[in-house]
């Protein structure tokens, strides 16, 4: 089942379910008008939304045409918002590009933040800053997957964590990487370098993605399209330290998360199949899902950086398709502008 939120002029916009090819939706108001409202009562109403996507398949209900242009996040605000660091592939690598070794730790208890997530953009809408972000601010995307759960009780282990997954999609998640070490300097964390994040149109439950959705991992290469070029093509089950039953479970070890929380995997990041680092799509790696994993390769290998991050008029689209080409979720296609 694909479940989307479309554009009404409100906060919370108007939740749809959406056929299989994402051209047809159905609106479900008379079942749940949001789709937090469909996670607030998600053992009630989870039968009567599939039975909506079955007959949206078999031409048996009315349908509108789909459009992803119209459509929200799944969720365009949310109760929690809190992306972990799974690849820590993408962490070793920040380390050696300042020669500093990885701490054993990070191999056994996930990193995590907790983002703002009162405002999320539209997967097609523009990441607009002020003149002074461009170049101070080291503007970034990371492309990730991101699980919305429903009740998440207080010390739930990663096996029941993970049987609280209704909902899979991607996630632009943002970043301001000259503000990051300030920011971390003052012990509190991320806030000013962590602007709204974007996630793909469409939101789809963990059964739908048949054989891709196992060990509570995503295993399809997640694709990071900069400026109409291939960047990344890294496989989201592969090198994922931490399953999303683990990041669920690590979130919920001091208190209970509410249904409508989000958690994110961290920027997806593999080695390429030879053991290298990293290497472009042009030259038959697997690419990247940030800028800042490919300055990081290059100051490696040659002792500084020289891709720039994101200006004004670069675009970028994050995208997943399955075995037979389709895209999954939809593309976020943002472009960066000033406001």
């Amino acid at each position: 089942m694909k479940l989307a939120t479309l554009k009404n002029g409100t906060r919370d916009g108007v939740l749809v379910v959406v056929s299989r090819d994402l051209k047809w939706c159905m609106p479900v108001a008379h079942i749940a008008p949001t789709l937090q409202t469909a996670l607030d009562h998600w053992a009630e109403v989870e039968a009567r939304l599939k039975d909506v996507a079955e007959n949206l398949e078999n031409d048996e209900q009315a349908k509108q045409s789909f459009h992803q242009h119209e459509a929200h996040s799944p969720l365009p605000r949310a109760y929690q918002w809190a992306d972990g660091s799974a690849y820590v592939n993408h962490v070793e690598l920040v380390r050696r590009a300042r020669n500093a070794e990885i701490p054993s730790s990070f191999w056994t208890d996930p990193l995590m933040y907790q983002g703002g997530s009162d405002t999320f953009l539209a997967p097609r809408d523009p990441i607009t800053f002020p003149g002074e972000a461009v170049p101070g601010w080291g503007i970034d995307m990371e492309a990730e997957v991101a699980v919305i759960v429903d009740d998440v009780p207080l010390g739930a282990t990663p096996e029941e964590a993970a049987k609280a997954i209704r909902l899979v999609m991607l996630v632009n998640d943002v970043s301001l990487r000259a503000l990051i070490p300030t920011e971390l300097g003052k012990g509190f964390g991320f806030l000013q370098s962590k602007p709204s994040s974007a996630f793909t149109p469409v939101a789809v439950t963990p059964d739908s993605l048949g054989d891709a959705w196992m060990d509570a991992k995503l295993h399809l290469p997640l694709l990071v399209d900069y400026n109409g070029e291939a960047f990344g093509k890294a496989n989201a089950g592969v090198d994922m330290t931490f399953n999303f039953g683990q990041l669920i479970a690590h979130a919920a070890k001091t208190r209970a998360l509410g249904a409508g929380a989000i958690i994110g995997s961290g920027t997806v990041s593999n080695k390429d199949q030879d053991g290298s680092p990293g290497k472009t799509v042009a030259t038959g790696g697997l690419g990247y899902s940030c800028i800042a994993e490919m300055r990081m390769i290059e100051t490696i290998n040659h002792g500084k950086p020289h891709t720039e991050f994101m200006t004004f008029g670069d675009t970028v689209r994050i995208e997943m398709k399955d075995a037979d080409g389709q895209s999954i979720f939809g593309a976020i296609e943002q472009t960066v502008e000033q406001a």
